[in-house]
């Protein structure tokens, strides 16, 4: 074999191991993306949300979107249609069993919820990339989660929202509808208590 030759074999051996590390670099990305402590982005679309320091995104009362229509299962295999609650004010929180950051909230959602349901505020999960409802239903039990969960294996609620509302790669996701079934607020990471409580704090104060 001529010096040109291995010169030829080397430099292929070099771009070889080089795309293998690129495409490890980019699945380990994609999987740290599907589940993380969030961001401050959903992606394009002019929604009118203004992010805080804090990382809550809201809407002037004025300037909301309505949100679409959010019916099906829920991982118990009850119907439920989101519509139903509209007067109330409605936290929609988007979590997976796989996830770690949904595990470490779950605590604040469940006090929140229960602290709040008699001020009209009623929470609603919305469930994904769980591959049946085994794990989910274990989640909510280990969890003491009472209130409903829709069960939207592929996203498809996620992506019925308008554009730049929410990241289907960023759980846990929040979003809060307003008395009107609106879109007021978002958060795309995990939630402690009190920035729950300061989320919900101005809609309910709206008349």
């Amino acid at each position: 074999m001529s010096a040109a030759s291995r010169a030829v074999q080397r430099t292929d051996r070099t771009r070889s191991r080089a795309a293998v590390l690129t495409g490890a670099a980019v699945a380990a990305a994609l999987l740290l993306s599907a589940c993380g402590s969030g961001g401050k982005s959903g992606g394009s679309g002019d929604t009118g949300f203004v992010t805080g320091s804090d990382g809550i995104a809201t809407v002037e009362q004025g300037s909301r979107a309505q949100a679409p229509e959010l019916s099906g299962k829920t991982i118990d295999g009850k119907p439920l249609d989101v519509a139903d609650y509209k007067g109330k004010i409605v936290v929609l929180n988007v979590w997976g069993s796989w996830c770690g950051p949904c595990r470490l909230e779950a605590k604040n959602f469940v006090k929140v919820s229960e602290d709040l349901k008699d001020q009209g505020v009623q929470f609603v999960g919305i469930n994904t990339r769980d591959t049946s409802t085994t794990p989910a239903i274990a989640f909510e039990k280990a969890h003491g989660v009472e209130y409903p969960s829709l069960y939207d294996p592929t996203g498809k609620l996620m992506l019925r929202f308008e554009k730049g509302t929410l990241n289907p790669q960023t759980i846990p996701s929040t979003l809060v509808l307003d008395r009107d079934g609106k879109v007021a607020s978002r958060s795309l990471s995990a939630l402690s208590e009190d920035s729950l409580r300061k989320m919900l704090k101005p809609i309910l104060a709206e008349k």
